[in-house]
């Protein structure tokens, strides 16, 4: 296991000393041809050495692309600590007061307009007293982009998880089968213990806390993770060979023979 960790390490430095390299080349002042041919040796030497560095669901690209990359990142891996705790503390809070306060969607939103309207309503006929301007309300409009591309990604989305589960169905792929069968069993387990709400709650922190995690300590975790995959596929090859292996196949009946059965069956 050290020997492994040594060897994960080594890979990591290795690309790295060889990036810095490739790096001072191209800053570098008074390149010639034997230079240019260096520095493309010193490229593909870099990417077979990365290729070679384990990255957990054999990630090619930055956290921050990973999760989209502007603003949503930005907020997911804190690199704007207000706006992000901002987020958080509002999350926080609606959670607080729907479930441990117990208070209503409903009548939560139905207060706050009673209490904006009386403000706004109370401002504007007492602003001819008080000889100030009365206040400005703002239109406020869905701009149609806007609605039409939260829709057309919300169909994306949705009419990739069909394909998912018509894929999974079919019966092709008993290690996705596996996977998806034992995932939803588990989120049938958290519904049994928290309610919608909570769940929602801890997801969104989750989000909010394991990719700044993931980002700050991803070399770690890539080495446990290459780990955990390289014995779980040493199980998964065991049960195969012991369970999946033993399971009988009969052949397909000749669609001619099938036919004829379904025939005389029908008839009778």
């Amino acid at each position: 296991m050290a020997d492994h960790d040594a060897e994960h390490e080594k890979h990591v430095s290795a690309a790295e000393s060889l990036i810095d390299k490739i790096t001072d080349k191209f800053h570098g002042s008074g390149s010639s041809s034997s230079d240019s041919d260096d520095d493309g040796d010193l490229k593909s030497k870099a990417s077979a050495m990365k290729a070679k560095i384990y990255r957990l669901f054999g990630r090619e690209k930055p956290v921050h692309k990973v999760l989209g990359g502007g603003k949503p990142a930005d907020i997911f891996l804190w690199r704007d600590k207000k706006v992000t705790g901002g987020v958080l503390g509002l999350a926080t809070a609606i959670w607080v007061l729907f479930e441990l306060l117990e208070y209503h969607l409903l009548t939560l939103v139905c207060h706050i307009l009673i209490l904006g309207l009386a403000v706004v309503f109370l401002w504007s006929n007492a602003s001819t007293f008080i000889n100030k301007s009365p206040p400005k309300i703002p239109e406020v409009v869905l701009p149609q982009d806007v609605v039409l591309g939260v829709a057309s990604a919300l169909r994306t989305e949705i009419n990739s998880l069909f394909a998912l589960l018509r894929v999974v169905a079919s019966g092709r792929d008993l290690k996705k089968f596996l996977a998806v069968i034992a995932g939803l069993w588990t989120v049938s387990i958290l519904g049994s213990c928290f309610n919608s709400l909570t769940l929602f709650y801890i997801c969104f922190v989750l989000l909010h806390t394991v990719p700044v995690l993931y980002e700050k300590y991803e070399d770690q975790v890539d080495a446990f993770a290459e780990k955990a995959e390289a014995e779980f596929k040493k199980q998964y090859a065991v049960f195969d060979a012991k369970v999946l292996s033993k399971i009988p196949k009969g052949p397909l009946k000749d669609k001619s023979s099938l036919r004829r059965f379904l025939c005389v069956r029908w008839c009778y």
